[in-house]
């Protein structure tokens, strides 16, 4: 690369250029294994255990994929929370060539039908709790087979026993009458020695290893597909960024099928040798005596998360000293929440950016030097960045707000089956964004606004398109839409405004129940509002950005 103005507020030890390996994706964790065999790997509920148990049950796993008749190429769906149980599925799933589809465990039936179905999953790992929607989408969906672990294997006693009284009669229930659905415990699988000649599958590293879905900024959930190569790039780039090494300690609260917590509290921390502390779901008092009482040194966030915690009644009770940075991406961070944070808890906030198109993080504040509250901060070694016109037709200087478009080694290798799309993102070798923003003398990025439609809610990605589907379902809508409207906790929230039938009553209450049944929480309407009629344009098309625009004058009305 050129030279860039980026590149004189780097912290001393990056570099502006880093040698990849060309290597699996499970080499990252067999590497650190070789080296570091006795250090503790994950931390779940106060359980350690070690690199080379973690290594040696992917290994186990990997040969008890193989004979189910899985094989290289095809897709595993991972339908998991935070947990062990994780890290030996995804690595283990790689070693015998699958590849990996991380979803939401929190989909309704509904959505994991669309997500089955378009990649072709024919297996699922998963846990009791949500086996019975598992089951209900055999003949619906390619499924076919669900390997299924109890979190209660991998804590420590006596809360397993606690557990596993728990996680039973979901499993049973799942299990009854369906004898269509093949199923298989995950511990049998890892704890089952490999034979003596395993050897894990080699891809060639740009081949397809993941496919995480995201829904871009068109609506329907597109299938990123990313290469071996993508995402061990990326691994190195956040471990250089970060200064991670064997000495830290991260707590990963981010859910790990998201590409964010999938490389920055998984993949680079293997890489560098850290210890991974685990929580299944987030709650603030349950996060903050997590950082009490196991000391991380750095942990990953979303603004909504940061609020929460420094929103704490008690939070001056949890000593949070341990922590030399948190980072932060998903969504804006506000001055007031960083002040705010680092002032209550004495964490130091450093924001980034990232999309899963190019794995996760590619630009981020330093993590020594300068912080420019509002910015993104600078793209990571290899990433080259500017900002080009709405229109694509040139480029623009710093200062000008366009479209943020980068070239980085972990761009995707493209949407799965829809070339059309991805002949939209990727230009010329160049990764379009669709966020709007612009770039200072100094090579800081800002966010200003996005190009589509997409609604953040509390860093997840919501598609309007899909609640707008969904409001059309209801037999008393005669039309509706979704817009996302500014919401100072979550950033956004979601807004929903319904035309009734001719002579048909409905109430809010009602609609909401609907919602839930259909959506999962956090893609949920927060507002309901009727209306007689929609704004709409000369060609009959519903005006989203003119509501979002009389919801943002209306909260300015009131002083918000």
């Amino acid at each position: 690369m050129m030279e860039r103005p980026w590149f004189r507020f780097y912290d001393k030890d990056v570099p502006k250029s880093i040698d990849y390996p060309r290597i699996p994706i499970y080499r990252l964790l067999d590497d650190t294994a070789a080296r570091f065999p006795d250090r503790p790997l994950t931390s779940f509920f106060g359980k350690k255990m070690t690199y080379a148990e973690i290594k040696r049950l992917s290994d186990n796993f990997a040969a008890s994929v193989r004979s189910l008749g899985i094989r290289p190429g095809d897709r595993v769906a991972l339908l998991l929370p935070n947990f062990p149980g994780y890290i030996i599925a995804y690595y283990g799933l790689m070693k015998a060539g699958a590849v990996v589809v991380p979803l939401n465990p929190l989909y309704t039936a509904h959505e994991l039908e669309f997500h089955f179905t378009d990649s072709g999953a024919e297996t699922v790992v998963t846990i009791p709790m949500f086996a019975p929607k598992v089951a209900s989408l055999v003949g619906k969906t390619p499924l076919k087979r669900m390997i299924y672990s109890f979190i209660a294997d991998f804590l420590p006693f006596p809360l397993n026993i606690v557990q596993k009284f728990k996680e039973k009669p979901d499993l049973k229930k799942a299990l009854a009458g369906n004898g269509d659905l093949e199923a298989v415990d995950l511990k049998e699988m890892a704890w089952k020695a490999a034979p003596a000649d395993f050897q894990p599958f080699e891809p060639d590293v740009d081949d397809l290893a993941l496919m995480i879905y995201s829904g871009g900024t068109t609506g329907i959930a597109k299938g990123i597909m990313l290469s071996h190569f993508n995402v061990v790039a990326n691994a190195h780039q956040i471990a250089v960024w970060g200064h991670l090494n064997e000495n830290e300690r991260i707590l990963a609260v981010l859910p790990l099928f998201h590409g964010y917590g999938m490389n920055v509290t998984m993949n680079a921390p293997i890489l560098s040798g850290m210890e991974i502390v685990l929580l299944p779901k987030f709650s603030a008092k349950g996060m903050a005596k997590a950082i009490h009482k196991y000391r991380p040194t750095i942990t990953a966030a979303v603004p909504t998360i940061l609020v929460a915690l420094s929103s704490l009644p008690d939070v001056d009770k949890f000593d949070f000293g341990s922590l030399k940075a948190v980072w932060v991406g998903a969504a804006p961070l506000t001055e007031a929440i960083k002040s705010n944070f680092e002032a209550r808890t004495g964490g130091r906030a450093i924001e980034g950016y990232g999309l899963t198109e190019a794995v996760t993080a590619i630009m981020a504040n330093p993590y020594l030097g300068k912080h420019k509250v509002g910015s993104i901060g600078l793209p990571f070694p290899d990433v080259d960045a500017k900002i080009v016109s709405i229109d694509g037709g040139k480029d623009l200087p710093p200062g000008e707000q366009g479209e943020i478009v980068l070239k980085t080694p972990t761009m995707m290798l493209g949407y799965y089956n829809r070339p059309e799309e991805t002949a939209k993102t990727i230009v010329d070798g160049w990764l379009y964004t669709g966020d709007i923003g612009y770039m200072d003398d100094d090579g800081y990025f800002y966010i200003t606004d996005r190009k589509k439609d997409l609604i953040i809610v509390g860093g997840f990605n919501v598609f309007p398109r899909e609640i707008d589907e969904l409001i059309y379902k209801h037999p008393k809508v005669k039309e509706g839409i979704t817009v996302g409207v500014p919401d100072k906790y979550k950033g956004e929230k979601i807004k929903v405004y319904i035309v009734l039938k001719e002579g048909v009553s409905a109430t809010v209450e009602e609609f909401e129940k609907y919602f839930r049944e259909h959506l999962t929480p956090y893609k949920v309407p927060s507002e309901i509002e009727f209306r007689s009629s929609l704004p709409k344009s000369a060609i009959g098309k519903i005006l989203r950005r003119m509501l979002r625009e009389e919801e943002i004058k209306k909260m300015q009305g009131k002083g918000d």
